[in-house]
């Protein structure tokens, strides 16, 4: 017997060697060849070291442990909690629970709803805008704070040395053609507000007199077309209340008119509603004009939110230029009702009315954040001499933003547009039937105003 089980012995302590890790040791008891006397000493210091692992503190001491038959699998479960324990680095603790399982829980909840109002959308054909609770999101952002301390940033004096590289920059990186600037020189401009604004020569841009509507701006035309309903669109399939954007139609006389569309028109019944809405991004020339020769009567003030008014964001965001601040001019032209807003929009400094001195966007509204009633107003009824003739200079934007045209005109009324068309200033936007309009005279279109 013992010339057979020796070479067993061997082998297998070969066995226990090789799979031995480190820093925990592997013993394995042999019955058949340890003594009792052995297995008493064993079992003593089985028992010293489970005290003595008792005895120490912290939670990420070594423990080393022997192995043994009875107590094998629990001894396994424990060293891998303790280094479970030891690599989660506090992930258990109430620090860890508040800071760092929590805010993953609430950004997995966040993205399943999102996919669920998504799929909702999709299964119902619509396309995919914000919930009620992304817009309440979005619109508690500190916005307003962001953009004023931008404009103030953008209105510091830079070093001379130090204009060319940072003007340059942001030319390469928003397309900005500096060589239709009136001064293509860097260095002339003081701080990066006046390169915002800067103007123009005056041949580099070219007013259509033979348009009775032309491009207020340089940029892109996000959506143009009739406006039929209470409902119009600011982006397709994505539209904002008539109503919200206007507010309520205190100049007209129509108190019988079933929706504004009929109550707001001027000249005729049977003309039609139209809009036009135009995306000044931030390489663009930042200044507007009148697009028509027109009569501007009232001027609201909307102190609303600050939205990113980019293209992807009015396709997400539902009456997105009905939360925005924004200036509305409201009057009349030759074919009747005519509005001119200006909307303000994130990092814009302030919107500015070369005739309205008393206009003052972007102001400080304390530490609320999301707290802003963008149903609320300031009316001013302009000076009765107020007249715009088409292409005149307006006002400025101090950084990108948007500019909506709702006016009046008859249903033979046609644009001259494709959508997202890049468009100058001065260009031609739409005419009164197939053929191009007369040049006008400015003092019969004034009379004729001055009748309606």
């Amino acid at each position: 017997m013992a010339v057979y089980l020796l070479p067993k012995a061997r082998l297998f302590s070969r066995v226990v060697v090789k799979i031995k890790p480190s820093p925990i040791r592997l013993t394995i008891g042999k019955r058949s060849l340890f003594t009792s006397k052995q297995k008493e000493q064993n079992s003593n210091q089985h028992q010293q070291q489970q005290q003595q692992g008792r005895q120490s503190k912290g939670k990420f001491n070594k423990i080393q442990r022997k192995w043994s038959w009875k107590a094998g699998a629990g001894w396994t479960i424990l060293s891998v909690l303790d280094w479970w324990l030891l690599a989660a680095g506090g992930w258990l603790t109430w620090r860890g629970v508040f800071l760092r399982w929590t805010p993953i829980g609430i950004c997995m909840i966040a993205a399943a709803q999102w996919h669920l109002h998504n799929r909702e959308l999709d299964r119902k054909g619509l396309p995919r805008t914000a919930a009620s609770w992304q817009m309440n999101i979005y619109c508690s952002l500190p916005l307003r704070m962001m953009s004023r301390a931008w404009g103030w940033l953008a209105d510091c004096r830079v070093p001379t040395p130090a204009r060319p590289l940072l003007y340059g920059l942001y030319s390469t990186a928003f397309g900005v053609n500096i060589e239709e600037a009136a001064s293509s020189d860097f260095k002339n401009y003081r701080s990066l507000a006046e390169f915002f604004t800067r103007s123009l020569k005056e041949d580099v841009r070219y007013v259509d007199p033979k348009s009775c509507i032309v491009s207020p701006c340089d940029g892109r035309v996000l959506h143009f077309g009739t406006a039929t309903n209470c409902h119009i669109e600011q982006v397709k399939g994505v539209s904002y209340s008539l109503e919200e954007f206007l507010g309520p139609a205190t100049w007209s006389d129509k108190n019988d008119c079933p929706t504004i569309v009929e109550k707001i028109k001027k000249k005729s019944p049977d003309n039609a509603l139209y809009q036009c809405v135009i995306y000044l991004a931030p390489g663009d020339y930042h200044r507007f004009h009148s697009p028509a020769a027109w009569k501007p009567e009232i001027r609201r003030h909307f102190s609303g939110e600050l939205l990113s008014v980019s293209p992807k964001v009015a396709k997400w965001m539902p009456g997105l230029f009905c939360l925005n601040e924004r200036a509305l001019y409201v009057g009349k032209w030759t074919h009747g009702f005519f509005s001119f807003t200006a909307v303000g929009a994130t990092n814009v400094g302030s919107v500015q009315i070369y005739m309205d001195e008393k206009l003052k966007t972007n102001q400080w509204v304390g530490l609320e954040v999301g707290t802003h009633r963008c149903k609320q107003y300031d009316e001013l009824v302009l000076p009765a001499d107020s007249f715009l003739g088409k292409g005149e200079l307006l006002g400025q934007f101090n950084m990108g933003s948007t500019i909506v045209l709702i006016f009046e005109a008859p249903r033979d009324f046609k644009f001259n547009l494709q959508p997202g068309q890049v468009v100058r200033m001065g260009q031609r936007l739409g005419c009164v039937g197939d053929k191009d309009d007369t040049i006008e005279d400015l003092n019969k279109t004034k009379k004729l105003i001055e009748s309606m």
